[in-house]
């Protein structure tokens, strides 16, 4: 009986931790917080050793396919269904606020996450973001 007890505590501490990271707290995705959330200063002299070809927008339009498109939406306006669900909009790569962070300033956004979005650092390789990087801003030219 103490051993069930114990079982169900523990079940319910770790379904409220779980639970935690979809709490009500400010939206730090949406247009008027997107300033909020900023790199530190150094990763704005980080820079993309990929240029934006074909090969590499391919690769990451593969990449945002797969992984990022359900919170960001197909054509990243941050319409993506997943995010939706968050109660979180995600950012929108063709707002102006997203569009004049630097390159590296994305890379470390997407290598550490914040809040609801998660931290690629050990999901991608250091290629596969900078490929990511580069899609989005391709994203972010067109309408």
């Amino acid at each position: 009986m103490l051993k069930n007890n114990i079982i169900a505590a523990s079940f319910i501490i770790l379904s409220g931790i779980g639970l935690a990271g979809f709490s009500s707290e400010k939206n730090t995705f949406t247009h008027n917080s997107q300033d909020s959330w900023k790199a530190p200063a150094w990763a704005d002299t980080l820079k993309s050793p990929f240029h934006e070809e074909p090969l590499t927008l391919a690769q990451g339009e593969e990449l945002f396919t797969l992984y990022c498109s359900s919170c960001h939406g197909e054509s990243g306006y941050g319409d993506g269904a997943a995010g939706g669900a968050l109660g979180q909009k995600p950012a929108n790569f063709h707002d102006t606020l997203v569009k004049a962070q630097s390159d590296g300033s994305l890379f470390w956004k997407m290598s550490n996450g914040r809040g609801n979005m998660p931290p690629f650092q050990d999901v991608f390789t250091a290629e596969q973001r900078w490929q990511l990087v580069a899609y989005i801003r391709h994203l972010g030219k067109t309408e």
